[in-house]
C-alpha cells in the first residue's frame, strides 16, 4: 500500500509530495527547501527513484536540482512546457514578483511524459493532462488517489490569469481527468490541505 507525505515548502507554502511503497519513493513537485525535502525522504527508509512534476511553475520545481544531484535520479516533465524549467520569465521567478526569489533555471528534464501508465520502483500511476493553469499541467493518478498540482484545490481551481493559463480549458480537465475518478479519492493539490473527488464535486463553487 503507497504512503503519502506533504511538505510544504517555500515563501507560498507550496506542497511537495513523496510517495512511496517499502522500498522505492517518488519526489513530486520539490519546490524549495530540500534539506526539510531529504530529512523527511530519509525517515522513510527507501530510496528516490524520480522526481516528477505537474507543471514547471517556479514555486514547484526551486529544489529540483539539488534533489536530481543528490540522487541521482531523472526528472519529467510535460513535453509543452520543457523549455519553462530553463526560462525565469515562464517559470515565473524571473518576473519580479517576490524579491526573495532569485531567478530558476533547472537544467532539461530526462524524460518527456506521455500521457500513459507508469511503473517506476513498483509504484504505479497514470499520468492525465489537466492543461488550464498552465499548458503543460498534469495530475498523477495512482491506485487511491490523486495528485493534482495547481490544476484543483480544495474549494477552489487553479488561476488563470498566468501565461497559457485559460478557463474554460481547466475547467473541462478538472471534469474530464478528476471529476470521474472514484468520489471516495483523496485529491492532494499542489497548495493547501487534501480533499476528496466527492466533496469538490459537491461543493466547489466553479462548479456548482
Amino acid at each position: 500500500m503507497l504512503k503519502i507525505e506533504r511538505i510544504p515548502t517555500g515563501t507560498i507554502q507550496e506542497n511537495c509530495y513523496l510517495i512511496y511503497n517499502e522500498t522505492s519513493l517518488l519526489i513530486i513537485d520539490p519546490g524549495a527547501e530540500a534539506k526539510k525535502i531529504t530529512e523527511m525522504i530519509e525517515k522513510t527508509d527507501t530510496t528516490p527513484v524520480s522526481i516528477l512534476l505537474t507543471h514547471t511553475h517556479y514555486d514547484h520545481i526551486g529544489a529540483v536540482e539539488e534533489l536530481r544531484h543528490h540522487y541521482s535520479i531523472p526528472v519529467y516533465v510535460s513535453p509543452l512546457e520543457q523549455d519553462w524549467l530553463s526560462n525565469p520569465i515562464l517559470n515565473l521567478s524571473g518576473l519580479g514578483r517576490h524579491d526573495d526569489i532569485a531567478d530558476i533555471i533547472v537544467q532539461p528534464a530526462d524524460v518527456e511524459f506521455e500521457l500513459i501508465d507508469y511503473d517506476l520502483g513498483g509504484i504505479r500511476f497514470s499520468v492525465v493532462p489537466t492543461p488550464g493553469h498552465s499548458i503543460g499541467s498534469v495530475s498523477f493518478i495512482f491506485d487511491d488517489f490523486v495528485v493534482t498540482g495547481d490544476a484543483l484545490f480544495k474549494g477552489s481551481i487553479g488561476r488563470t490569469d498566468l501565461h497559457t493559463g485559460d478557463m474554460q480549458q481547466l475547467l473541462h480537465s478538472i471534469t474530464t481527468y478528476l471529476f470521474t475518478l472514484p468520489d471516495e479519492f483523496p485529491a492532494y493539490p499542489g497548495h493547501g490541505d487534501a480533499t476528496t473527488i466527492e466533496h469538490e464535486k459537491k461543493t466547489n463553487p466553479f462548479f456548482n
